[in-house]
């Protein structure tokens, strides 16, 4: 019977474990599928944000449809805390705590990423209001400025463009 008996080299070893290459090769790929996705996510975010934007104006037109045919000695709610419980639990409703949005975040004037602000014309009763919805951040919320009134158009506008109806569109901008 031969038995063989094998002996490693001092040149050759087990190797355990990654090289230092080998881990910076790994981490180089992870960055550089980063930096393709990001930017992709973050506009997707902004859209995201820029159409609950337009669904929270849309939200507030109807509330001031409602409100106004409610209270027609009131004419449409010159806030957005009025259309809301205004700190009560809504037992008994009046004018200035309508319970109509039950949304608090809407109600607080931020909501998605969008500042709203909702304005009365000061006559009694109020024939007219103006909504608007800006973003908090023109680079990481949203990229267009919505706008309405009691007529029901949402308008739009974003930095370098006229204002108008809009679609939202898919070319970076909030569309023609």
């Amino acid at each position: 019977m031969v038995s063989t008996k094998i002996t490693l080299s001092p040149s050759v070893s087990t190797r355990r474990g990654f090289s230092l290459v080998e881990v910076l090769v790994v981490v180089m790929v992870i960055l550089v599928i980063a930096a393709i996705a990001i930017p992709s996510l973050v506009n997707s975010r902004m859209k995201a944000n820029e159409a609950a934007a337009v669904a929270s104006m849309r939200t507030v037109q109807m509330a001031e449809t409602l409100y106004s045919t409610e209270y027609p000695d009131e004419g449409f709610a010159p806030s957005l805390a009025e259309l809301g419980p205004n700190g009560t639990d809504c037992t008994a409703v009046t004018a200035h705590n309508s319970c109509i949005i039950m949304d608090d975040a809407l109600l607080s004037g931020v909501k998605s990423g969008y500042i709203f602000e909702l304005l009365g014309d000061g006559s009694t009763p109020v024939r007219g209001y103006s909504l608007t919805g800006t973003p908090e951040s023109s680079t990481a919320s949203g990229r267009c400025t919505f706008s309405t009134d009691q007529s029901g158009f949402i308008l739009k506008s974003s930095s370098g463009t006229g204002g108008g109806r809009f679609a939202i569109g898919a070319d970076g901008t909030c569309g023609n």
